[in-house]
């Protein structure tokens, strides 16, 4: 009676149960590769068994996704759910919802060869659209008669085994014992469901994406034998859909926005480095030397060393992000693809060829590392910088030292930045190096031995930026006696910013208000003085392409910030999550991809006084730039046009 109570039998037969699901999707992944090996070449079995057990995260994500109303059903304390009549009925439920996503990994045995990504939101929305699909389904069954033959004796040997274990029905229990065990048991499994659907429990890591499959590979289509398919509809279910526009003419981008650009700088004879510092959460409003004539009464800096650096440095205190996120900074930065309502990153369309800093760096015979201190794979950054091309990874894992871990999000800044320089020393020029800090985050902690150094400021992270900016002048400490440090171009910029303490960027716009430095002590780059005209995030790509002497098209929707063509226009564009804003000569604009709700002065920005009914040409002009700037991203994006 006692071990009844415990519903030790149910939880074993629950267990055994999803086990199952698991086993066959291992199975199916299996399958998905022979269907699919001329075109994803692994070395052998080692390779693929390897993949399989990366692909466990992400199976156990959709599986519990799909599963979570049947588990839920076989432990809730009902006095009937052991008698047969109930099993029973969640036994159908179970071979219902499993086999119809089990069976959109079969659908991509065959049409993987011709997306060559797998399934996903994207593609129920171009099937929701054939008005033949009865046809086509029909074609399908009958042109890949095998696959169907292979689901079919998969779903009777998963009948099979499900039926080989059952629940035993209960005669008697003591109801005490039975309702404790039965609702700490619920807790339990919520709990383990929870890490499970998030990919860990780590809080430096947000729940999983299809970047993330990339991480684990070098060759791209690898990381599609590590998804898949439910999963990859179940995370791009609520992207929004990134629909092509016909708006403007191809003319007129051509003319206007530029996507296609070429900076002819033939004085670059020996390539430089290029170290690029991405630092988390550091906003313009912290930094002393952007705001000199923001007019800000009793205004304090909290960047002591960056603002010394900036009196030989070319900085932009003008300047926005293209995002809100992390990820978001991270693909503006490096590869000038800024992320309005959704990051670009955990779109079905992150997979492919993408012109970046990284890839003409490669081409050009860089070493390309990306650093971040944060457990490996937070955040997306492994996965994109796999997709990005990077030749190394170097986070939490490479550091290898836990006493400098801030028991959060990854190794204080200080140390990794330490660490950052002598492994670039190590390397054989020229290289390109991004770090992406860590300190500078929610809970807002600093070293403990520095809590006398860095008081609090008015807000939390003021103390978080004055050690993460004491990190950097100790970096650039060691680089100066470094053989490197003469022909290196530093980029310094934001992700995003955090949070505020002044009015001034307590508003719409600048909350999007970041830095860009740029800074080298070989006068030849020229980059010294301060420019106050229109900058943003998606700018840095090509003024870096610019700077190394790269003499051939590129794809970019920023401008070169030292080249400063006349007829490449200032403009920033950003969205806070609904709409676009976008920055052009004088003027804010807000569209909601539709219509434009609202027009207002560039000095306007709590956005008080629309302008929306004074037209005039500049106006004109930059509702049309704006919808030519959209239209181009979203052509170019889904069609695959971002090489």
């Amino acid at each position: 009676m006692l071990n009844n109570s415990f519903r030790s039998n149910e939880y074993a037969v629950l267990f055994y149960r999803i086990f199952l699901v698991f086993l066959f999707y291992q199975i199916s992944r299996i399958l998905f590769y022979s269907f699919n090996s001329s075109i994803i070449q692994l070395e052998g079995i080692g390779e693929l068994l390897k993949l399989c057990w990366y692909g466990t995260a992400f199976d156990t994500t959709a599986i519990l996704y799909i599963n979570s109303l049947f588990i839920l059903l076989s432990i809730l304390p009902f006095t009937i759910n052991t008698k047969p009549g109930y099993q029973k009925g969640i036994r159908t439920f179970y071979f219902i919802t499993n086999l119809f996503f089990l069976a959109t990994n079969f659908v991509d045995f065959a049409y993987y060869k011709f997306s060559q990504t797998r399934s996903n939101k994207s593609t129920l929305d171009l099937l929701k659209n054939e008005s033949n699909g009865f046809s086509l389904l029909s074609h399908f069954l009958t042109e890949y008669w095998l696959i169907l033959a292979i689901f079919i004796v998969l779903t009777f040997a998963w009948v099979y085994l499900y039926n080989l274990i059952k629940v035993k029905p209960k005669a008697s229990f003591k109801p005490v014992i039975y309702f404790t065990s039965s609702v700490a048991g619920l807790l339990i499994i919520a709990t383990l469901a929870v890490g499970g659907i998030r990919g860990d429990f780590k809080h430096s890591t947000r729940p999983i994406n299809m970047v993330d499959a990339y991480r684990h590979v070098t060759i791209p289509n690898h990381g599609d034998v590590v998804l898949n398919t439910p999963f990859s509809i179940f995370r791009t279910w609520n992207i929004r859909k990134y629909e092509i526009k016909n708006w403007v003419s191809d003319e007129y981008i051509t003319k206007r926005i530029k996507p296609i650009k070429f900076y002819e700088n033939n004085s670059v004879q020996e390539k430089p480095n290029i170290v690029i510092f991405i630092l988390e959460s550091f906003g313009r409003e912290y930094w002393g030397c952007m705001n000199e004539n923001a007019n800000i009464p009793n205004y304090q800096s909290y960047t002591p060393f960056l603002d010394s650096l900036s009196q030989s440095s070319l900085i932009f205190t003008n300047a926005y992000a293209n995002g809100r996120q992390s990820i978001h900074g991270m693909s503006s930065v490096l590869a000038g693809i800024p992320s309005f309502q959704d990051a670009f990153t955990s779109s079905p369309y992150a997979k492919q060829e993408i012109q970046s800093i990284v890839s003409i760096c490669d081409s050009l015979g860089y070493n390309t590392s990306f650093f971040h201190g944060a457990a490996n794979g937070s955040m997306g950054f492994l996965g994109f910088s796999n997709i990005l091309g990077y030749k190394n990874y170097l986070g939490k894992t490479e550091y290898n030292n836990d006493t400098d871990y801030d028991g959060i999000w990854g190794i204080w800044d200080e140390p990794f930045f330490q660490f950052m320089g002598k492994t670039l020393s190590a390397e054989k020029a020229p290289f390109m190096a991004t770090v992406f800090s860590v300190s500078s985050h929610d809970p807002f902690k600093i070293p403990s031995q520095y809590k006398d150094k860095f008081k609090e400021g008015a807000i939390p992270i003021h103390k978080c930026v004055k050690y993460s900016d004491y990190s950097i002048k100790r970096f650039m400490e060691y680089a100066k006696m470094q053989p490197w440090y003469n022909n290196t171009i530093f980029v310094f910029t934001a992700d995003h910013t955090n949070q505020n303490y002044y009015e001034e960027y307590n508003n719409t716009i600048n909350r999007f208000a970041v830095p860009i430095m740029f800074f080298s002590p070989n006068e030849k780059y020229g980059l010294k003085g301060v420019r106050e005209d229109l900058a943003q995030q998606i700018d840095i790509y090509p003024t870096l392409i610019d700077l190394i002497g790269y003499n051939k098209p590129i794809r970019s929707w920023g401008r070169s910030l030292t080249a400063n063509l006349p007829d490449e226009t200032p403009r920033a564009i950003n969205s806070p999550g609904n709409v676009y804003q976008f920055i052009q000569d004088n003027y804010i604009y807000i569209f909601d991809g539709t219509n434009f709700t609202g027009v207002y002065d560039i000095k306007d920005k709590i956005l008080e006084h629309n302008l929306i009914k004074e037209s005039n040409e500049t106006i004109s002009a930059g509702m049309k730039d704006c919808k030519a700037f959209i239209q181009d991203y979203m052509y170019r994006i889904t069609q695959r046009k971002l090489n």
